[in-house]
Order: C-alpha cells, then sequence, then structure tokens
C-alpha cells in the first residue's frame, strides 16, 4: 500500500491512463482503475470524484498559479502579464511530461472528457480574466486577453509535446509573439461603435 496520499493519487492516475489507453475511457470502471493500482475502489473516491478527475487533477493547481502570477506580475500589458504568468505556471506541465502526452491523446479520443476539458477550461480563464479585472483591465479585454492567452498556452504546449526539441519557454514566448503579431496586423480603420 502507497504511504501517501500523494503516492496513492500517483498510482491512480497512471492506471487510470494505462486503462484508458488500453480499453478507452467508456469501458474501464473505477473499480477496475483501483484495482490495477493496488488500491480499493473506496481510495479511489476518496482522492477523485469521478473517473473523468483524474486525468484533470492539476488544474486547480494551474489555475491558482496563474491567477497568482497575474496579481504579482510587473505592470504591463495584459498578454505581458499572461505570458509571464504561463512562464512561471510552466513547470507544472514540464513536471508531468510523460502523464500528458498520452492524456491528451485519451482526451483528444473521448467527447465526455473533451467536454470536461472545455469547462475546465471556461473556469480557468475566468479566474485568468479576474484576475486581469483586479489589475484594471477593463472587462471585455480581460476575458477577451485570457481567453486568447489560454489558446496561446494550449498552441505552445501541444506543439512542445509534438516535439520536445525546443523548451516550452521557447514555444510559450513563440505563441505570445504571435497573439502580438496577429493584433498588430488587425485594421486600425475599423467600425468604433460600441465601444
Amino acid at each position: 500500500m502507497p504511504r501517501s496520499g500523494a503516492e496513492a493519487r500517483r498510482r491512480l492516475q497512471q492506471a487510470a491512463l494505462e486503462l484508458y489507453q488500453e480499453r478507452g475511457f467508456d469501458r474501464t470502471t473505477t473499480a477496475e482503475i483501483a484495482a490495477r493500482a493496488g488500491l480499493n475502489e473506496r481510495t479511489y473516491f476518496r482522492h477523485f470524484a469521478d473517473k473523468r478527475e483524474v486525468l484533470f487533477d492539476g488544474q486547480a493547481e494551474l489555475r491558482d498559479t496563474l491567477v497568482h502570477e497575474v496579481a504579482t506580475a510587473p505592470d504591463g500589458q495584459p498578454l505581458e502579464l499572461l505570458l509571464h504568468a504561463f512562464l512561471r505556471a510552466k513547470h507544472i506541465l514540464e513536471d508531468n511530461r510523460d502523464f500528458s502526452e498520452p492524456r491528451c491523446a485519451v482526451i483528444a479520443a473521448t467527447p465526455a472528457l473533451r467536454e470536461r476539458e472545455l469547462a475546465k477550461a471556461a473556469t480557468l480563464t475566468e479566474a485568468v480574466a479576474g484576475a486581469l479585472r483586479r489589475r484594471g483591465v477593463p472587462d471585455r479585454l480581460a476575458v477577451l486577453a485570457a481567453q486568447a492567452g489560454w489558446a496561446a498556452f494550449q498552441q505552445a504546449a501541444a506543439a512542445w509535446i509534438d516535439d520536445p526539441g525546443h523548451t516550452l519557454d521557447a514555444y510559450l514566448r513563440r505563441a505570445f509573439d504571435d497573439l502580438c503579431t496577429l493584433s498588430a496586423a488587425a485594421p486600425q480603420d475599423r467600425d468604433r461603435a460600441g465601444t
């Protein structure tokens, strides 16, 4: 038996990932995950609310880290604040690289997991937008920046998983540079109605 809660969580996550890859998400039960991890189903439910949550364990840490880093970042434009925050939070993904790649494949193949991922992303971007608002960024810009920043982070993470020849840091900087390039290329002579 594992000696710590953290060890039990890690074993449950690894067992779930293995079973989801072997059998698929829909054909795997929490009892089977617990058995593969050498634990009982009751222990599973002490750590995870359902069989989806086992793949989303780091989301709360990522959200809390991003909110904290936006709040404490040096003054700057919204995208600068977000780049700072994502660079400071990248270790969460880097520390879990062996889990991240197969996790992405399982989620991509499972509609229920894609739906959960979208819900988690919405919660995360709303929290980040709130942190930007507290820094004085107007509401609609805070929401747009948070959503664009999350999209840039996802693009950078996917590129890093596909090609680890560069650091996640490099992919993040490139994705945010691309956002700035797109923003600079937007037409300046636009209808300002409603602004």
